[in-house]
C-alpha cells in the first residue's frame, strides 16, 4: 500500500506542480483520514474500498485540472455517507469548505433514476440545486466516472441502471459544463451495459470503417502537418480524434443507419495561436483538399449555448471517408475538453439568444461569472448554483422529482402531475403530514395527492382511459 500511496502523490506532483507545502501537507491528511475511516470496508471484487474507489476519483479530478481543495474533497468524499465519519469531523479537521463538498456529494448520492424519463430534465436541475457550489457536480461525475469504469464485478440488473442514469443524468450535466472529453468518456463506458446489442453493432462498424481509412487517415494527417507549417509560419498541434462510439450510434439511429452520412468518425484536431490563423488554416485546407459542400460550421462566431468554440469543415480524402477537420485556439480546445474545470477564461464570449435563451439560461450565469477578471478558484468558488433558487424541486412518493417555481404549492404540483389529478384533488400530504391544498412547497419535500379516483379520467378523443398508469408512478392520486 506504501507503493500506491507514493504513486498516488508523484500523480499530484505532476498535475499539481505550483502546489504550496501547506497544500501537499493537507492532501496527505486527507489521505491518511479517509484511508482510516475505510480501513475495513472493500469493494465488490475485493478489492480495499479507500484505494480502490477514493484514490482513482481523486486522480481523476487532478485530470479534470482541479485544485488541492477538490483532491481533498475527493479522498473524503464517501466519509460521511459509508463510514461513521460525520460532517463535523470533516469541518473541524479540513474546515467547512471541503466539510460542505463532502457533504454535497453525500446528498447527491441518494439520487436515483428510477426509469421515468418525464422527469430525467427535473433531476437534473435537481442534481445541480442541491450542490450548492458547481465543485460539488464536477466531483460527482468523477465519483461516476470511476463507478463505470469497475461495473464488471456488479450485477447485471444494477450495471443497466447506473448506465441509464449515466448517460441520461451525468452525461448531460457533464456537457452543460462544457466538459466534453467528460461527456464522451462517460458515454462510451455506459453504452456496453445501457444498450449491449447497440453497442456491439456500432463497434463493429465502426472498427470495420477505421480499418479501411487507417492508410489514408496517416497519409492526411502527414499532409495536414506541411500544409499547416506552409500556411501559418509555424506547425501547430494537430491531433487525431475517433468519434466516441455512443455518439456514432446516436448519429447513426437518426440517420437510419445509413453511415454513408457520418462526416465526423475521424476528426482532425488543428490548435492555433490565434483565432485569425483558425480561418487562415481552413483556407489552407480548403485548397489543399475539395470540401464538401455546405459542411462548414462556424461555432467561433457563434458558439454552442455551452459556450463550445470551433470552426469545423469536412473535406473529401481522395481514396477514403470523408474527414472532418476543426480549428480553434489552445484556449478553446481547454475550454471545449474541460468546461468550467478549464483554466481559461473568455472575455470575447456572448451567449446566442434566442430559441435556446430560456433553456440555457442559467449557462448565460456562468459565462457572466467566466467573463469576470478573477483567478480559476475565485471562479470556480462564484460559480453557486443560486441560479436556481427561483424554482424547487419536490419528490412524488415513487422518488420522481418535480419542478416546481418558487412558492408552489400542493396544489400546483397536482396540476404539475396531470391536469386531471388537479382537478379533482381533494387534500395532500407534505412529508406524510395531511395539509390544505393551498400549503406552500419546499425542496425536498415529499408530496402525496388525496383526490377522487372514480372522477379521474384523461379524455384523448372519445374514448376515456383509466390513470391507473400514473398511479403506478406516483403512487397515492
Amino acid at each position: 500500500m506504501k507503493t500506491q500511496r507514493r504513486a498516488f502523490f508523484k500523480y499530484v506532483a505532476k498535475h499539481l506542480p505550483d502546489a504550496s507545502l501547506s497544500d501537499i501537507v493537507r492532501i496527505e491528511r486527507a489521505y491518511d483520514f479517509a484511508k482510516k475511516a475505510h480501513d475495513t470496508q472493500t469493494r465488490a471484487n475485493g478489492d480495499p474500498y479507500f484505494e480502490g474507489h477514493c484514490v482513482p476519483v481523486a486522480m481523476h479530478v487532478l485530470d479534470l485540472g482541479m485544485d488541492s481543495t477538490l483532491v481533498c474533497a475527493a479522498l473524503l468524499h464517501d466519509t460521511i455517507e459509508d463510514t461513521a465519519i460525520t460532517y463535523t469531523d470533516i469541518y473541524e479537521g479540513f474546515g467547512a469548505e471541503i466539510a460542505l463538498l463532502v457533504e454535497g456529494v453525500s446528498k447527491l448520492g441518494k439520487l436515483k433514476y428510477h426509469g421515468n424519463e418525464r422527469h430525467v430534465e427535473s433531476l437534473r436541475k435537481f442534481f445541480v440545486s442541491v450542490a450548492q457550489d458547481v465543485r460539488v457536480v464536477i466531483l460527482k461525475l468523477a465519483d461516476r466516472w470511476h463507478n463505470l469504469e469497475t461495473m464488471n464485478y456488479l450485477p447485471a440488473e444494477k450495471q443497466k441502471r447506473i448506465a441509464l442514469e449515466s448517460i441520461m443524468i451525468h452525461a448531460p450535466l457533464a456537457s452543460r459544463l462544457g466538459m466534453g472529453k467528460l461527456v464522451t468518456t462517460i458515454n462510451d463506458l455506459a453504452f456496453p451495459y445501457a444498450y449491449p446489442a447497440e453497442y456491439e453493432r456500432t463497434r463493429k462498424l465502426m472498427e470495420s470503417k477505421l480499418k479501411k481509412a487507417e492508410g489514408t487517415i496517416k497519409k492526411m494527417y502527414r499532409g495536414m502537418l506541411v500544409t499547416m507549417s506552409v500556411s501559418l509560419g509555424y506547425t501547430p498541434q494537430i491531433d487525431k480524434r475517433v468519434k466516441g462510439t455512443y455518439s456514432l450510434y446516436k448519429k447513426l439511429e437518426r440517420k437510419h443507419w445509413n453511415d454513408d452520412g457520418v462526416f465526423d468518425l475521424v476528426a482532425f484536431r488543428v490548435i492555433t495561436t490565434s483565432v485569425a490563423d483558425c480561418y487562415s488554416a481552413l483556407g489552407a485546407v480548403h485548397n489543399h483538399w475539395r470540401p464538401v459542400p455546405g459542411r462548414v460550421k462556424d461555432y467561433i462566431a457563434v458558439p454552442k449555448p455551452n459556450g463550445y468554440q470551433s470552426l469545423h469543415t469536412a473535406i473529401f480524402s481522395g481514396d477514403g471517408p470523408i474527414v472532418e477537420v476543426q480549428f480553434r485556439t489552445a484556449e478553446m480546445h481547454e475550454f471545449n475538453e474541460y468546461g468550467v474545470a478549464s483554466h481559461h477564461s473568455y472575455k470575447n464570449y456572448q451567449l446566442q439568444r434566442g430559441v435556446h435563451k430560456e433553456t440555457f439560461a442559467w449557462i448565460e450565469q456562468l459565462r457572466e461569472f467566466q467573463n469576470a477578471d478573477i483567478s480559476p478558484n475565485d471562479y470556480l468558488k462564484r460559480l453557486r448554483t443560486d441560479f436556481f433558487q427561483d424554482r424547487i424541486f419536490v419528490f412524488t412518493p415513487k422518488g420522481d422529482v418535480i419542478d416546481l417555481p418558487f412558492g408552489a404549492t400542493i396544489l400546483d404540483f397536482a396540476y404539475a402531475v396531470h391536469t386531471q389529478i388537479g382537478e379533482h384533488a381533494n387534500g395532500g400530504k407534505i412529508n406524510g403530514k395531511y395539509m390544505a391544498l393551498k400549503s406552500t412547497l419546499h425542496s425536498e419535500d415529499i408530496v402525496e395527492i388525496e383526490s377522487n379516483h372514480k372522477a379521474i379520467r384523461v379524455i384523448s378523443g372519445s374514448k376515456c382511459v383509466s390513470l391507473q398508469p400514473l398511479r403506478d408512478v406516483f403512487g397515492a392520486i
